[in-house]
């Protein structure tokens, strides 16, 4: 006997599922904002030519690249509060997980497009006179991210996937409010269907757009 698909259903809680989106959203661009700006400090600290805050960068990066996303979050929202004995939101600790974790790859990101940049157009802004931070501001960074927005990007589509492992800790996020309809109306393939292809419709157009930039990129690289 063959499954009757009843997508109706659907479209009677689709509320709920576009407020878990929206907090999904949330989520995401709060992470990818603080991770924009955490990720290159931390990549001028990892460049450092102090040692030990060269080295304790390194492993901060190495410990939240090489752990699993959610073991990170469920340590963040069980953990930290006990250590700090205050009370943080859930959401709050949603967005310090997923921020911890992609300022790690985002501080590699830039570390790789700064080392990138031609020696000689520092060495021209030394010849200028500019300061090491109108170097960074007016040299560097902006040649590095040039050089970075498709990776950036990329991962910034990963943080929107992964954001769905919040739902672990009881926030109302796309996938947590896909769950609770499924236990509600019985129709879980109906269901996360509709939230795998959310996310699908999302996540799709952006990753298509970045293999438009890595080819405009390349192009003008060669010239």
């Amino acid at each position: 006997m063959g499954y009757h698909w009843e997508f109706y259903v659907v479209w009677k809680h689709f509320d709920m599922l576009l407020s878990g989106l929206i907090v999904s959203l949330e989520l995401t661009g709060v992470s990818v904002g603080l991770a924009l700006i955490f990720g290159f400090l931390f990549a001028i600290f990892r460049l450092s030519r102090n040692f030990v805050l060269s080295k304790l960068t390194a492993a901060y990066i190495e410990f939240f690249r090489c752990t699993p996303v959610l073991v990170q979050v469920v340590w963040v929202f069980y953990v930290l509060p006990m250590i700090l004995g205050i009370r943080i939101s859930s959401f709050v600790c949603g967005v310090l997980a997923l921020t911890l974790n992609l300022t790690a790859f985002y501080a590699e990101a830039y570390r790789s497009g700064i080392q990138a940049v031609a020696k000689d157009q520092i060495e021209v802004g030394i010849a200028l006179g500019l300061s090491s931070a109108q170097r960074t501001r007016y040299i560097v960074l902006p040649q590095a991210v040039r050089m970075i927005i498709p990776v950036l990007v990329t991962m910034a589509v990963g943080t929107f996937q992964q954001s769905s492992l919040v739902s672990t800790v009881a926030i109302a996020d796309l996938m947590y409010q896909g769950r609770l309809l499924s236990f509600q109306t019985y129709r879980p393939l109906e269901i996360l269907t509709t939230v795998a292809m959310i996310y699908l419709i999302i996540a799709f157009p952006i990753t298509q757009l970045v293999r438009v930039v890595e080819v405009r990129l390349a192009k003008k690289i060669e010239r």
